[in-house]
C-alpha cells in the first residue's frame, strides 16, 4: 500500500486523530452527501466495506448487513466500539477466501482507498469487487483527485494526502475500466475547506 506514515502525517493512524482530521475537513458533510446521492442503499441491503477504516460511514446508512475490512486493528477496534452490532467488522486483508463465506452484496464501498494503491493493488480491489457483487450491483468509491479548475488550496491540500497515488478523474476511470464496463463518476468540489473528490460508480454486469 503506497502511503506515507512518517512525521505529521503518522498520527492519523490514531483512530481519533483521524475522526477529528476528517470532522474538521468537513467529513461528515462529505460522507452525508457520498451516501445519499452516491451509495443510495435500502434497508436489507448487503454492504461490503473494504478498508473500511474506523467506518463512519456506516452512521450515514440505513439498516443494512454491514460488512467492514481493515488492516488496522486500531481502527476496527474503534468502529466496533462505535457500531457494535451494527455491523461486522473484520481485521485482515479481504481475500477471495473471505468472499467464498460472505453473501454477494447490493454495494461495495472503497471510501478513501484507490489513491493509497497502485495500479496492480488497484486492479485487484476491482477484481475482488467484482466477485463479491450480485448482478447489477455496484463499487461505489471515493477518493481526493487532481482536476480541471481545481482550486489552488484544493490541490496543494490533495498533494499533501497520506496516499501516494492521487489521479486525475480520467486516470481513476482508466483504473476501473480494465474490470468494469460500465463506469461512470463525478467531481465532487468542497467550499468549506477546498477539497476535490472523484466520486465512481462501476456496475457489475
Amino acid at each position: 500500500m503506497a502511503q506515507i506514515t512518517s512525521g505529521v502525517r503518522r498520527v492519523l493512524s490514531h483512530p481519533a486523530v483521524y475522526d477529528a482530521f476528517q470532522l474538521f475537513m468537513g467529513g461528515n458533510s462529505t460522507r452525508n452527501d457520498f451516501a445519499r446521492d452516491s451509495i443510495r442503499v435500502r434497508p436489507g441491503d448487503n454492504v461490503l466495506d473494504i478498508g473500511c477504516g474506523t467506518a463512519e460511514i456506516r452512521a450515514f446508512l440505513p439498516e443494512v448487513n454491514y460488512w467492514g475490512f481493515d488492516i488496522s486493528e486500531a481502527y476496527i477496534e474503534a468502529a466496533r466500539k462505535r457500531y457494535g452490532a451494527q455491523g461486522n467488522f473484520v481485521c485482515k486483508l479481504l481475500d477471495y477466501s473471505d468472499l467464498e463465506t460472505l453473501p454477494k452484496f447490493d454495494v461495495v464501498l472503497g471510501c478513501g482507498l484507490l489513491h493509497h494503491l497502485d495500479s496492480d493493488a488497484a486492479n485487484h480491489l476491482f477484481q475482488l469487487a467484482k466477485t463479491a457483487l450480485k448482478p447489477g450491483g455496484r463499487l461505489v468509491t471515493i477518493d481526493p483527485c487532481y482536476a480541471k479548475g481545481q482550486n489552488p488550496i484544493s490541490r496543494l491540500l490533495v498533494s499533501y494526502d497520506r496516499g501516494q497515488n492521487v489521479l486525475t478523474d480520467e486516470g481513476y476511470v482508466k483504473l476501473a475500466s480494465s474490470v468494469f464496463s460500465d463506469v461512470t463518476g463525478r467531481v465532487r468540489h468542497q467550499a468549506w475547506i477546498p477539497y476535490t473528490h472523484w466520486i465512481m460508480e462501476c456496475r457489475a454486469t
